[in-house]
């Protein structure tokens, strides 16, 4: 069975080396183009680029998914199957090509956490279980059959890093079931339960990661972690952004209004809440490198 994979960043090159590993036949792998970053604007190539090029397999980069080149291109490597993990949204023209479809591999547990940021909401909500999904893709997005699925749960301190790493190593055990599966014809799909209560994973931008302390201890909480390591919840100190990667929440009665802050300008620093504090243990001040909050505190008069 001949399998094209489309993925870019280090989550999917688990699931393409688990693949590599069991011996099945990957003729491609289509991954973003290369793009220039840091100072030098040097180009970046991606994880999964990274990967194939050290196992020799055939790279193709598209700009535009719908480009004729592109198509003619994968075409002639006659997948029976492709496989996305971490990719973009394919269009038809692409994912109904291979004779046995396109599979999805996605980090919660579908129908729940659908859209581009799984791992976040999961965390951000405050759930206590999450889990991976493989599915077939159709017209719209993360809708389409479910072929197997696996869970995990969900520590009360967990960040979405550690979340995704976990999730990387489940996903691609479950990736390389659900690909032998399809190899010995032995799939039985369910469509995706209907659900009155689906809980969404839009995409994340700035504005979603600033703090409001007005919220709840558990909710800032649950934020800080849903967002760490990036793209990182923020508040204002000084005037200046500072990045929270970790804190622990504390449930005694404020005595200050929410967003004040008390420190003894040596080991602690927290934030009030309306119903009690939010303690920083890791951060990154506007300017400086990543620190533990006793480093900070150590050159840093409040």
């Amino acid at each position: 069975m001949k399998i094209v994979f489309m993925g870019t960043p280090d989550f999917a090159v688990a699931s393409l080396d688990a693949l590599v590993q069991a011996n099945f036949d990957i003729v491609a792998v289509v991954t973003a183009p290369d793009k220039p970053a840091g100072r030098g604007q040097k180009l970046n190539e991606s994880a999964v680029k990274k990967y194939a090029i050290e196992k020799s397999i055939p790279i193709l980069q598209p700009e535009k998914l719908k480009n004729p080149e592109f198509l003619e291109a994968l075409k002639s490597y006659q997948a029976d199957l492709q496989v996305v993990v971490a990719f973009r949204m394919l269009p038809e023209v692409v994912w109904n090509m291979p004779s046995k479809g396109t599979i999805n591999l996605h980090g919660s547990l579908l129908p729940q956490y659908r859209g581009a940021a799984p791992i976040n909401h999961a965390i951000i909500n405050g759930e206590k279980e999450s889990g991976v999904t493989t599915f077939f893709l159709t017209h719209e997005i993360d809708t389409g059959d479910i072929i197997l699925s696996d869970r995990t749960p969900i520590g009360d301190d967990e960040t979405a890093g550690e979340l995704h790493d976990k999730l990387m190593v489940i996903g691609a055990n479950l990736l390389v079931k659900t690909v032998t599966a399809i190899a010995e014809g032995n799939v039985s799909e369910q469509p995706q339960p209907k659900s009155d209560e689906l809980k969404h994973a839009p995409k994340i931008f700035k504005e979603d990661c600033k703090i409001d302390w007005n919220n709840s201890t558990i909710k800032i909480h649950n934020l800080i972690r849903g967002l760490s390591p990036y793209p990182t919840a923020f508040t204002l100190l000084n005037d200046k952004t500072l990045k929270i990667f970790k804190a622990e929440p504390e449930h005694t009665e404020p005595a200050i209004a929410a967003g004040g802050f008390l420190t003894d300008n040596k080991t602690y620093l927290k934030f009030a809440t309306k119903d009690g504090f939010i303690k920083l243990l890791d951060i990154q001040f506007e300017g400086k490198k990543r620190m533990l909050i006793a480093d900070f505190l150590r050159g840093m008069r409040l």
